[in-house]
Protein backbone atom coordinates (compact mmCIF):
# COMPACT_ATOMS: atom_id res chain seq x y z
CA UNK A 1 0.00 0.00 0.00
CA UNK A 2 1.27 3.66 -0.80
CA UNK A 3 0.94 5.36 2.02
CA UNK A 4 2.73 8.04 4.03
CA UNK A 5 3.26 9.48 0.86
CA UNK A 6 4.22 13.43 1.77
CA UNK A 7 2.15 15.58 -0.86
CA UNK A 8 3.75 17.76 -3.09
CA UNK A 9 2.53 21.63 -3.22
CA UNK A 10 1.53 22.55 -6.53
CA UNK A 11 -0.31 25.34 -7.54
CA UNK A 12 -3.08 23.05 -8.87
CA UNK A 13 -5.66 19.94 -8.71
CA UNK A 14 -3.59 16.90 -8.52
CA UNK A 15 -3.60 13.24 -6.94
CA UNK A 16 -1.69 10.12 -6.87
CA UNK A 17 -2.81 6.82 -8.16
CA UNK A 18 -1.60 3.50 -9.14
CA UNK A 19 -3.82 1.27 -11.66
CA UNK A 20 -3.80 -1.90 -8.20
CA UNK A 21 -3.44 0.85 -5.03
CA UNK A 22 -5.64 3.10 -6.85
CA UNK A 23 -5.44 6.96 -4.53
CA UNK A 24 -2.92 7.02 -2.78
CA UNK A 25 -2.43 11.15 -2.08
CA UNK A 26 -4.77 13.91 -3.15
CA UNK A 27 -3.96 17.38 -2.55
CA UNK A 28 -6.10 19.85 -1.00
CA UNK A 29 -6.87 22.07 -3.11
CA UNK A 30 -8.57 18.76 -4.85
CA UNK A 31 -10.15 17.72 -2.41
CA UNK A 32 -12.10 20.88 -1.27
CA UNK A 33 -13.36 21.25 -4.81
CA UNK A 34 -13.40 17.73 -6.77
CA UNK A 35 -14.57 15.30 -3.45
CA UNK A 36 -16.95 13.24 -5.56
CA UNK A 37 -14.91 12.54 -8.60
CA UNK A 38 -12.37 10.21 -6.89
CA UNK A 39 -13.84 6.80 -7.31
CA UNK A 40 -12.69 3.36 -8.16
CA UNK A 41 -14.49 3.08 -10.92
CA UNK A 42 -13.27 6.86 -12.53
CA UNK A 43 -9.43 5.97 -11.68
CA UNK A 44 -10.23 2.39 -13.41
CA UNK A 45 -11.42 4.17 -16.01
CA UNK A 46 -8.63 6.74 -16.44
CA UNK A 47 -5.90 3.96 -16.47
CA UNK A 48 -8.11 1.50 -19.31
CA UNK A 49 -8.13 4.66 -21.54
CA UNK A 50 -4.13 5.37 -21.07
CA UNK A 51 -2.83 1.83 -20.96
CA UNK A 52 -1.75 3.15 -24.59
CA UNK A 53 -0.43 6.79 -23.90
CA UNK A 54 1.82 6.29 -20.77
CA UNK A 55 4.82 7.92 -20.35
CA UNK A 56 3.83 10.87 -22.67
CA UNK A 57 2.48 14.35 -21.43
CA UNK A 58 -0.92 13.98 -22.67
CA UNK A 59 -4.70 15.36 -21.95
CA UNK A 60 -7.60 12.94 -21.42
CA UNK A 61 -10.49 14.00 -21.51
CA UNK A 62 -13.05 12.36 -19.55
CA UNK A 63 -17.33 13.53 -18.92
CA UNK A 64 -16.92 15.73 -16.00
CA UNK A 65 -12.89 17.21 -16.41
CA UNK A 66 -10.10 16.45 -18.02
CA UNK A 67 -7.15 14.69 -16.43
CA UNK A 68 -3.93 14.40 -18.38
CA UNK A 69 -0.47 12.24 -17.70
CA UNK A 70 2.40 14.88 -16.72
CA UNK A 71 4.98 12.22 -15.51
CA UNK A 72 5.20 8.72 -13.31
CA UNK A 73 7.70 9.36 -10.03
CA UNK A 74 9.95 7.25 -8.36
CA UNK A 75 7.33 4.39 -7.77
CA UNK A 76 6.15 1.19 -9.37
CA UNK A 77 2.97 1.09 -11.46
CA UNK A 78 2.33 4.76 -9.72
CA UNK A 79 1.59 8.11 -11.58
CA UNK A 80 0.97 11.46 -10.96
CA UNK A 81 -2.23 12.99 -12.43
CA UNK A 82 -3.39 16.12 -12.28
CA UNK A 83 -7.09 17.65 -12.78
CA UNK A 84 -7.17 20.71 -14.65
CA UNK A 85 -9.02 23.89 -14.45
CA UNK A 86 -10.10 26.25 -17.27
CA UNK A 87 -6.83 28.50 -16.33
CA UNK A 88 -4.22 25.07 -16.64
CA UNK A 89 -6.19 24.03 -19.32
CA UNK A 90 -5.19 26.78 -21.86
CA UNK A 91 -1.49 26.52 -20.50
CA UNK A 92 -1.40 22.76 -21.39
CA UNK A 93 -2.95 23.61 -24.52
CA UNK A 94 -1.15 26.06 -25.42
CA UNK A 95 2.25 23.77 -24.57
CA UNK A 96 0.81 21.23 -26.66
CA UNK A 97 0.98 23.64 -29.55
CA UNK A 98 4.19 24.68 -29.03
CA UNK A 99 6.01 21.23 -28.71
CA UNK A 100 3.93 20.42 -32.28
CA UNK A 101 5.46 23.56 -33.40
CA UNK A 102 9.21 22.97 -32.68
CA UNK A 103 8.30 19.34 -33.78
CA UNK A 104 7.74 20.98 -37.28
CA UNK A 105 10.40 23.40 -36.65
CA UNK A 106 13.24 20.68 -35.82
CA UNK A 107 12.07 18.94 -38.96
CA UNK A 108 13.09 22.16 -41.19
CA UNK A 109 16.23 22.54 -39.38
CA UNK A 110 17.39 18.91 -39.55
CA UNK A 111 16.50 18.57 -43.26
CA UNK A 112 17.93 21.59 -44.29
CA UNK A 113 20.48 21.17 -46.89
CA UNK A 114 22.75 24.08 -45.80
CA UNK A 115 23.98 23.60 -42.19
CA UNK A 116 22.37 25.59 -39.55
CA UNK A 117 24.74 26.27 -36.54
CA UNK A 118 22.55 28.12 -33.88
CA UNK A 119 24.98 29.49 -30.44
CA UNK A 120 23.59 31.83 -27.66
CA UNK A 121 24.95 35.35 -27.70
CA UNK A 122 28.12 34.03 -26.24
CA UNK A 123 28.97 31.78 -28.52
CA UNK A 124 27.71 28.65 -27.20
CA UNK A 125 26.83 26.04 -29.79
CA UNK A 126 22.49 25.20 -28.87
CA UNK A 127 21.62 23.41 -32.22
CA UNK A 128 22.83 22.49 -35.38
CA UNK A 129 22.00 19.74 -38.08
CA UNK A 130 23.09 16.63 -39.72
CA UNK A 131 23.97 19.03 -43.23
CA UNK A 132 27.12 20.62 -40.95
CA UNK A 133 28.90 16.97 -41.18
CA UNK A 134 28.23 16.81 -45.22
CA UNK A 135 29.93 20.14 -45.38
CA UNK A 136 32.74 19.98 -42.64
CA UNK A 137 33.10 15.89 -42.54
CA UNK A 138 32.48 16.83 -38.52
CA UNK A 139 29.55 15.03 -37.09
CA UNK A 140 27.05 17.42 -35.68
CA UNK A 141 26.84 16.40 -32.04
CA UNK A 142 30.78 17.64 -31.62
CA UNK A 143 29.66 20.83 -31.94
CA UNK A 144 27.04 21.05 -29.29
CA UNK A 145 27.43 23.09 -26.09
CA UNK A 146 30.96 24.07 -27.30
CA UNK A 147 32.06 27.59 -27.97
CA UNK A 148 32.84 28.56 -31.04
CA UNK A 149 36.33 30.32 -29.57
CA UNK A 150 37.21 26.56 -28.75
CA UNK A 151 36.10 25.39 -32.74
CA UNK A 152 38.28 28.35 -33.78
CA UNK A 153 40.91 27.31 -31.56
CA UNK A 154 41.13 24.10 -32.81
CA UNK A 155 40.61 24.83 -36.46
CA UNK A 156 37.65 23.57 -36.57
CA UNK A 157 36.54 27.05 -37.64
CA UNK A 158 38.43 30.08 -39.20
CA UNK A 159 36.41 32.38 -39.07
CA UNK A 160 33.23 33.36 -36.45
CA UNK A 161 30.51 35.46 -37.68
CA UNK A 162 28.97 34.69 -34.22
CA UNK A 163 30.98 37.51 -32.08
CA UNK A 164 30.87 39.92 -35.37
CA UNK A 165 27.05 39.44 -35.13
CA UNK A 166 26.91 40.07 -31.54
CA UNK A 167 29.07 43.62 -31.97
CA UNK A 168 27.35 45.07 -35.27
CA UNK A 169 23.89 43.73 -34.17
CA UNK A 170 23.12 42.79 -38.01
CA UNK A 171 23.35 40.23 -40.60
CA UNK A 172 27.04 38.82 -41.64
CA UNK A 173 28.67 37.21 -44.50
CA UNK A 174 31.77 35.93 -44.34
CA UNK A 175 33.76 33.67 -47.15
CA UNK A 176 36.13 31.01 -45.96
CA UNK A 177 37.63 27.46 -46.42
CA UNK A 178 36.61 24.95 -44.62
CA UNK A 179 38.07 22.18 -42.32
CA UNK A 180 38.26 20.35 -45.35
CA UNK A 181 39.41 22.94 -48.00
CA UNK A 182 36.17 23.57 -49.44
CA UNK A 183 34.99 27.28 -49.78
CA UNK A 184 32.17 28.00 -47.86
CA UNK A 185 29.70 31.46 -47.74
CA UNK A 186 28.42 31.70 -43.72
CA UNK A 187 25.80 34.10 -43.18
CA UNK A 188 25.12 34.72 -39.44
CA UNK A 189 21.72 36.23 -38.49
CA UNK A 190 20.77 37.81 -34.77
CA UNK A 191 17.66 36.84 -32.98
CA UNK A 192 16.64 39.74 -30.53
CA UNK A 193 15.07 39.38 -26.82
CA UNK A 194 12.17 41.78 -25.97
CA UNK A 195 15.04 44.40 -24.75
CA UNK A 196 16.08 44.55 -28.43
CA UNK A 197 19.56 43.07 -27.37
CA UNK A 198 21.09 39.75 -29.35
CA UNK A 199 20.19 36.53 -27.32
CA UNK A 200 21.14 33.90 -29.84
CA UNK A 201 22.26 33.62 -33.60
CA UNK A 202 21.38 31.45 -36.44
CA UNK A 203 24.30 31.07 -38.84
CA UNK A 204 23.12 29.40 -42.25
CA UNK A 205 26.53 27.58 -43.86
CA UNK A 206 26.05 26.87 -47.56
CA UNK A 207 29.09 25.19 -49.30
CA UNK A 208 29.47 26.89 -52.61
CA UNK A 209 31.92 24.11 -54.32
CA UNK A 210 29.32 22.38 -55.20
CA UNK A 211 27.52 25.82 -56.77
CA UNK A 212 31.38 26.20 -58.60
CA UNK A 213 31.01 22.44 -60.16
CA UNK A 214 27.60 22.82 -61.02
CA UNK A 215 28.36 26.24 -63.10
CA UNK A 216 31.60 24.45 -64.67
CA UNK A 217 29.62 21.83 -65.63
CA UNK A 218 26.53 24.10 -67.25
CA UNK A 219 29.48 26.36 -68.94
CA UNK A 220 31.32 23.55 -70.54
CA UNK A 221 27.76 21.95 -71.68
CA UNK A 222 27.18 25.49 -73.08
CA UNK A 223 30.82 25.79 -74.93
CA UNK A 224 30.32 21.88 -76.45
CA UNK A 225 26.89 22.81 -77.13
CA UNK A 226 28.41 25.53 -78.81
CA UNK A 227 30.98 24.05 -81.10
CA UNK A 228 28.23 21.52 -81.84
CA UNK A 229 26.25 24.19 -83.65
CA UNK A 230 29.13 25.60 -85.10
CA UNK A 231 29.76 21.62 -86.75
CA UNK A 232 26.12 21.43 -87.83
CA UNK A 233 26.74 25.27 -89.13
CA UNK A 234 29.50 24.11 -90.98
CA UNK A 235 28.08 21.01 -92.57
CA UNK A 236 25.48 22.42 -93.78
CA UNK A 237 26.96 24.45 -96.45
CA UNK A 238 28.80 21.49 -97.81
CA UNK A 239 31.58 19.94 -98.87
CA UNK A 240 31.83 22.09 -102.29
CA UNK A 241 30.77 25.54 -101.16
CA UNK A 242 31.78 29.01 -102.35
CA UNK A 243 34.13 30.53 -99.76
CA UNK A 244 33.78 33.84 -101.51
CA UNK A 245 33.74 35.35 -104.65
CA UNK A 246 36.78 34.07 -106.87
CA UNK A 247 37.22 31.12 -104.49
CA UNK A 248 35.83 27.36 -104.88
CA UNK A 249 36.48 24.96 -102.37
CA UNK A 250 36.23 21.02 -103.29
CA UNK A 251 40.28 19.69 -102.27
CA UNK A 252 40.67 18.25 -98.93
CA UNK A 253 43.48 20.59 -98.59
CA UNK A 254 41.45 23.57 -99.24
CA UNK A 255 38.42 22.69 -97.03
CA UNK A 256 41.17 22.29 -94.24
CA UNK A 257 42.28 25.61 -95.07
CA UNK A 258 39.04 27.44 -94.63
CA UNK A 259 38.08 25.40 -92.09
CA UNK A 260 41.28 26.77 -90.12
CA UNK A 261 39.66 30.48 -92.01
CA UNK A 262 36.54 29.77 -89.78
CA UNK A 263 38.13 29.26 -86.27
CA UNK A 264 40.28 32.49 -86.59
CA UNK A 265 38.00 35.12 -87.85
CA UNK A 266 37.27 36.55 -84.67
CA UNK A 267 40.64 35.59 -83.00
CA UNK A 268 42.92 38.98 -83.04
CA UNK A 269 46.20 36.58 -83.57
CA UNK A 270 48.34 38.33 -86.59
CA UNK A 271 47.73 35.54 -89.22
CA UNK A 272 50.76 34.86 -91.92
CA UNK A 273 49.08 33.97 -95.18
CA UNK A 274 52.28 31.79 -97.48
CA UNK A 275 51.81 30.38 -101.23
CA UNK A 276 53.22 31.34 -104.70
CA UNK A 277 51.82 34.12 -106.61
CA UNK A 278 48.23 33.86 -107.58
CA UNK A 279 47.13 31.56 -105.33
CA UNK A 280 44.27 33.33 -103.79
CA UNK A 281 46.11 34.69 -101.00
CA UNK A 282 43.96 37.74 -100.52
CA UNK A 283 41.03 35.97 -101.30
CA UNK A 284 41.54 34.42 -98.05
CA UNK A 285 42.39 37.50 -96.13
CA UNK A 286 38.89 38.98 -97.51
CA UNK A 287 37.01 35.55 -96.31
CA UNK A 288 38.89 36.10 -92.69
CA UNK A 289 37.78 39.85 -92.93
CA UNK A 290 34.25 39.27 -94.15
CA UNK A 291 33.21 36.96 -91.45
CA UNK A 292 34.26 38.85 -88.41
CA UNK A 293 32.93 40.95 -86.05
CA UNK A 294 35.49 43.77 -87.53
CA UNK A 295 33.30 43.59 -90.77
CA UNK A 296 30.73 46.13 -88.53
CA UNK A 297 33.43 48.00 -86.62
CA UNK A 298 36.14 48.75 -89.58
CA UNK A 299 37.39 48.80 -93.02
CA UNK A 300 39.60 46.22 -95.17
CA UNK A 301 42.79 47.84 -95.82
CA UNK A 302 45.39 46.11 -98.23
CA UNK A 303 49.03 47.47 -98.45
CA UNK A 304 51.16 45.95 -101.35
CA UNK A 305 54.42 45.97 -99.59
CA UNK A 306 56.33 45.32 -103.07
CA UNK A 307 54.20 47.95 -104.98
CA UNK A 308 54.70 51.24 -103.24
CA UNK A 309 58.98 52.81 -103.53
CA UNK A 310 60.75 52.55 -99.98
CA UNK A 311 60.66 55.89 -99.23
CA UNK A 312 57.08 56.18 -99.67
CA UNK A 313 56.01 53.18 -97.83
CA UNK A 314 56.55 54.46 -94.33
CA UNK A 315 54.37 57.29 -94.94
CA UNK A 316 51.88 55.44 -96.52
CA UNK A 317 51.55 52.57 -93.52
CA UNK A 318 52.45 55.18 -90.48
CA UNK A 319 50.71 58.93 -92.15
CA UNK A 320 52.85 61.56 -91.69
CA UNK A 321 52.38 64.93 -89.82
CA UNK A 322 51.84 68.69 -91.24
CA UNK A 323 55.01 70.20 -92.58
CA UNK A 324 56.99 67.05 -92.12
CA UNK A 325 58.86 66.93 -95.60
CA UNK A 326 58.25 69.50 -98.71
CA UNK A 327 55.46 68.57 -100.43
CA UNK A 328 53.25 67.71 -97.58
CA UNK A 329 49.75 68.61 -96.61
CA UNK A 330 48.97 71.10 -93.82
CA UNK A 331 46.79 68.85 -91.84
CA UNK A 332 49.33 65.99 -92.29
CA UNK A 333 47.73 62.63 -93.25
CA UNK A 334 46.71 59.27 -91.76
CA UNK A 335 48.00 56.04 -92.96
CA UNK A 336 46.81 52.87 -93.91
CA UNK A 337 47.06 51.62 -90.04
CA UNK A 338 44.74 54.59 -88.68
CA UNK A 339 42.42 53.73 -92.02
CA UNK A 340 42.26 50.38 -90.65
CA UNK A 341 41.10 51.49 -87.19
CA UNK A 342 38.80 48.72 -85.60
CA UNK A 343 39.19 46.17 -88.57
CA UNK A 344 41.76 44.83 -90.63
CA UNK A 345 45.19 45.67 -92.74
CA UNK A 346 46.04 43.16 -95.01
CA UNK A 347 49.96 43.49 -95.80
CA UNK A 348 50.76 42.00 -99.20
CA UNK A 349 53.92 40.52 -99.79
CA UNK A 350 55.54 41.48 -96.69
CA UNK A 351 58.58 39.94 -97.60
CA UNK A 352 59.37 43.21 -99.78
CA UNK A 353 59.22 45.54 -96.11
CA UNK A 354 62.83 47.23 -96.05
CA UNK A 355 64.52 46.35 -93.07
CA UNK A 356 63.90 49.56 -91.49
CA UNK A 357 60.07 49.78 -91.44
CA UNK A 358 60.32 45.88 -90.39
CA UNK A 359 61.75 47.82 -86.81
CA UNK A 360 58.48 49.91 -86.63
CA UNK A 361 56.14 47.53 -87.46
CA UNK A 362 57.41 44.93 -84.66
CA UNK A 363 56.86 48.03 -82.68
CA UNK A 364 53.05 48.55 -83.75
CA UNK A 365 52.56 44.98 -83.65
CA UNK A 366 54.03 44.65 -79.74
CA UNK A 367 52.45 48.27 -78.22
CA UNK A 368 49.65 48.08 -80.77
CA UNK A 369 50.42 52.22 -81.22
CA UNK A 370 51.83 54.27 -84.07
CA UNK A 371 53.71 57.05 -84.81
CA UNK A 372 53.00 59.36 -88.34
CA UNK A 373 56.35 60.40 -89.72
CA UNK A 374 57.27 64.09 -88.20
CA UNK A 375 55.36 63.42 -85.54
CA UNK A 376 55.89 63.63 -81.91
CA UNK A 377 52.75 61.73 -80.07
CA UNK A 378 51.74 58.46 -80.43
CA UNK A 379 47.90 56.87 -81.51
CA UNK A 380 46.33 53.84 -79.85
CA UNK A 381 45.14 51.74 -82.68
CA UNK A 382 43.13 48.56 -82.99
CA UNK A 383 43.58 46.35 -85.83
CA UNK A 384 43.96 43.37 -87.05
CA UNK A 385 46.81 42.45 -89.04
CA UNK A 386 47.18 39.98 -92.19
CA UNK A 387 50.46 39.67 -93.78
CA UNK A 388 51.24 37.79 -97.12
CA UNK A 389 53.96 36.84 -98.78
CA UNK A 390 55.11 34.23 -101.57
CA UNK A 391 58.90 33.97 -100.33
CA UNK A 392 60.20 31.55 -97.77
CA UNK A 393 60.59 34.26 -95.01
CA UNK A 394 62.82 31.52 -92.55
CA UNK A 395 65.64 31.33 -95.24
CA UNK A 396 65.32 35.51 -95.21
CA UNK A 397 65.33 35.53 -91.40
CA UNK A 398 68.79 32.92 -92.02
CA UNK A 399 70.03 35.08 -94.50
CA UNK A 400 69.73 38.06 -92.77
CA UNK A 401 67.01 40.34 -94.92
CA UNK A 402 64.05 39.27 -92.62
CA UNK A 403 64.71 40.32 -89.13
CA UNK A 404 63.89 37.02 -86.77
CA UNK A 405 61.43 39.00 -84.24
CA UNK A 406 58.97 40.21 -86.57
CA UNK A 407 58.77 36.93 -88.00
CA UNK A 408 58.01 35.25 -85.26
CA UNK A 409 55.31 37.91 -84.24
CA UNK A 410 53.81 37.87 -87.75
CA UNK A 411 53.80 33.76 -87.95
CA UNK A 412 51.45 33.11 -85.10
CA UNK A 413 48.71 31.30 -87.30
CA UNK A 414 50.45 30.26 -90.28
CA UNK A 415 48.43 29.47 -93.47
CA UNK A 416 49.77 27.68 -96.51
CA UNK A 417 47.76 27.58 -99.42
CA UNK A 418 48.65 25.08 -101.82
CA UNK A 419 48.82 25.76 -105.66
CA UNK A 420 46.13 25.67 -108.23
CA UNK A 421 48.17 22.28 -109.96
CA UNK A 422 47.79 20.24 -106.54
CA UNK A 423 44.24 21.02 -106.22
CA UNK A 424 42.82 19.99 -109.95
CA UNK A 425 39.15 19.34 -108.82
CA UNK A 426 39.10 22.67 -108.32
CA UNK A 427 40.54 24.11 -111.69
CA UNK A 428 37.46 23.16 -113.73
CA UNK A 429 34.96 24.83 -111.22
CA UNK A 430 36.54 27.98 -110.78
CA UNK A 431 37.12 28.20 -114.63
CA UNK A 432 32.95 28.09 -115.37
CA UNK A 433 32.53 30.53 -112.32
CA UNK A 434 34.98 33.03 -114.00
CA UNK A 435 33.81 32.40 -117.06
CA UNK A 436 30.20 33.12 -115.78
CA UNK A 437 31.31 36.04 -114.10
CA UNK A 438 32.96 37.33 -117.68
CA UNK A 439 29.54 36.80 -119.68
CA UNK A 440 27.56 38.52 -117.53
CA UNK A 441 30.20 41.85 -117.02
CA UNK A 442 31.02 41.93 -121.06
CA UNK A 443 27.04 41.13 -121.70
CA UNK A 444 28.51 37.53 -123.76
CA UNK A 445 27.71 33.63 -123.94
CA UNK A 446 30.53 32.11 -124.35
CA UNK A 447 31.25 28.68 -123.23
CA UNK A 448 34.56 26.41 -123.88
CA UNK A 449 35.22 22.91 -126.24
CA UNK A 450 35.77 19.96 -124.64
CA UNK A 451 39.66 20.23 -125.51
CA UNK A 452 39.69 23.67 -124.03
CA UNK A 453 38.18 21.93 -121.14
CA UNK A 454 40.58 19.33 -121.21
CA UNK A 455 43.85 21.01 -121.74
CA UNK A 456 42.81 23.87 -119.03
CA UNK A 457 42.28 20.42 -116.46
CA UNK A 458 46.33 19.48 -117.84
CA UNK A 459 48.26 22.67 -117.52
CA UNK A 460 50.59 23.16 -114.71
CA UNK A 461 49.06 26.80 -113.81
CA UNK A 462 52.77 28.30 -112.84
CA UNK A 463 50.60 31.48 -111.92
CA UNK A 464 47.91 29.76 -110.55
CA UNK A 465 44.50 31.01 -110.06
CA UNK A 466 45.47 34.59 -111.42
CA UNK A 467 47.16 32.86 -114.33
CA UNK A 468 43.56 30.91 -115.08
CA UNK A 469 41.52 33.80 -114.39
CA UNK A 470 43.66 35.87 -117.07
CA UNK A 471 43.80 33.47 -119.94
CA UNK A 472 40.10 33.22 -119.54
CA UNK A 473 39.16 37.15 -119.47
CA UNK A 474 41.65 37.04 -122.54
CA UNK A 475 40.00 34.31 -124.75
CA UNK A 476 36.42 35.54 -123.86
CA UNK A 477 37.38 39.11 -125.42
CA UNK A 478 39.52 38.80 -128.56
CA UNK A 479 37.20 36.18 -130.10
CA UNK A 480 33.79 36.62 -131.26
CA UNK A 481 32.86 32.74 -131.44
CA UNK A 482 30.65 31.46 -128.62
CA UNK A 483 32.20 28.44 -128.54
CA UNK A 484 35.96 28.65 -127.22
CA UNK A 485 38.31 26.04 -128.65
CA UNK A 486 42.31 25.44 -128.52
CA UNK A 487 42.73 27.53 -131.67
CA UNK A 488 41.56 30.64 -129.33
CA UNK A 489 44.07 30.19 -126.88
CA UNK A 490 47.46 32.50 -127.16
CA UNK A 491 50.04 31.29 -129.16
CA UNK A 492 52.27 30.45 -125.98
CA UNK A 493 49.40 28.27 -124.76
CA UNK A 494 48.77 26.45 -128.27
CA UNK A 495 52.41 25.89 -127.95
CA UNK A 496 52.41 24.28 -124.42
CA UNK A 497 49.60 22.02 -125.90
CA UNK A 498 50.56 20.63 -128.67
CA UNK A 499 51.81 17.35 -127.27
CA UNK A 500 48.61 16.81 -125.56
CA UNK A 501 46.63 18.18 -128.60
CA UNK A 502 47.56 15.42 -130.93
CA UNK A 503 46.24 12.76 -128.44
CA UNK A 504 42.87 14.33 -128.46
CA UNK A 505 40.39 12.59 -130.70
CA UNK A 506 38.18 14.57 -132.64
CA UNK A 507 35.05 13.87 -130.76
CA UNK A 508 36.39 13.43 -126.90
CA UNK A 509 34.08 13.82 -124.09
CA UNK A 510 34.99 16.34 -121.10
CA UNK A 511 34.46 13.14 -118.99
CA UNK A 512 36.89 11.13 -121.41
CA UNK A 513 39.03 14.65 -121.85
CA UNK A 514 39.36 14.43 -117.49
CA UNK A 515 39.99 11.21 -117.15
CA UNK A 516 43.11 11.15 -119.69
CA UNK A 517 44.11 13.95 -118.35
CA UNK A 518 43.94 12.12 -115.01
CA UNK A 519 45.72 9.13 -116.13
CA UNK A 520 48.94 11.44 -117.09
CA UNK A 521 49.20 12.86 -114.28
CA UNK A 522 48.76 9.43 -112.21
CA UNK A 523 51.51 8.05 -114.53
CA UNK A 524 53.66 10.91 -113.96
CA UNK A 525 53.10 11.04 -110.43
CA UNK A 526 54.36 6.94 -109.89
CA UNK A 527 57.33 7.86 -111.52
CA UNK A 528 58.31 10.41 -109.30
CA UNK A 529 56.86 8.37 -106.31
CA UNK A 530 57.63 5.34 -104.89
CA UNK A 531 54.45 4.17 -102.62
CA UNK A 532 50.47 5.04 -103.30
CA UNK A 533 51.28 7.12 -99.73
CA UNK A 534 53.80 9.27 -101.30
CA UNK A 535 51.09 10.39 -104.18
CA UNK A 536 48.67 11.14 -102.17
CA UNK A 537 50.41 13.59 -100.87
CA UNK A 538 52.17 15.16 -103.78
CA UNK A 539 48.53 15.58 -105.30
CA UNK A 540 46.94 16.34 -102.27
CA UNK A 541 44.58 13.79 -101.80
CA UNK A 542 43.67 10.39 -99.69
CA UNK A 543 45.71 7.14 -100.60
CA UNK A 544 42.42 5.06 -100.81
CA UNK A 545 41.51 7.22 -103.56
CA UNK A 546 45.02 6.70 -105.09
CA UNK A 547 45.03 3.23 -104.94
CA UNK A 548 41.75 3.14 -106.71
CA UNK A 549 42.44 5.73 -109.41
CA UNK A 550 45.88 2.97 -110.16
CA UNK A 551 43.97 0.63 -110.20
CA UNK A 552 41.10 1.84 -112.82
CA UNK A 553 43.65 2.94 -115.43
CA UNK A 554 46.30 -0.04 -114.86
CA UNK A 555 48.78 1.49 -113.18
CA UNK A 556 51.52 0.09 -111.64
CA UNK A 557 53.95 1.40 -109.37
CA UNK A 558 58.16 0.50 -109.86
CA UNK A 559 57.74 -1.89 -106.26
CA UNK A 560 55.18 -3.81 -107.56
CA UNK A 561 56.15 -4.26 -111.00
Amino acid sequence: MLTGMKKPVLPFSYFIASETERIVVVNDELQKNLPTMLTDTYITNIFKEWKEIRGGNLIQASSETKVFHFMPIQMENAYTLYVSNPFIEEILEEVVELRKLNRNLDAIIENSYDGIYITDKDGVTLKTNSAIERITGIPKEYYLNRNVKDLMARGILKNSVTHKVVEKKRSISLLQLNFHGRETLLTGNPVFDEHGEVESIVTNIRDLSDLKELQQAVSEANALNQSYRKEIERLKKGTARVATKQTIVKSEGMKLIYETADRIVNVDATVLILGETGVGKDVLANYIYNHSVRRKTGKFVKVNCGAIPPNLLESELFGYAGGAFTGAKKQGKPGMFEVADKGVLFLDEIGELPLELQVKLLRVIQEQEIQRVGGTTSTKIDVRLIAATNRDLKEMVDAGKFREDLYYRLNVVPISIPPLRERREEILPLSYMHLDEMNEKYGTTKKLSDEVKAFIYHHEWTGNVRELFNLLERITLLNEEDILGVEHLPKEYQMKNSSFESNIPQQMTLKEAVEKAEKQVLELAAQKCGTTYEIAKMLDTSQPTIVRRLKKYNIQLDEEA
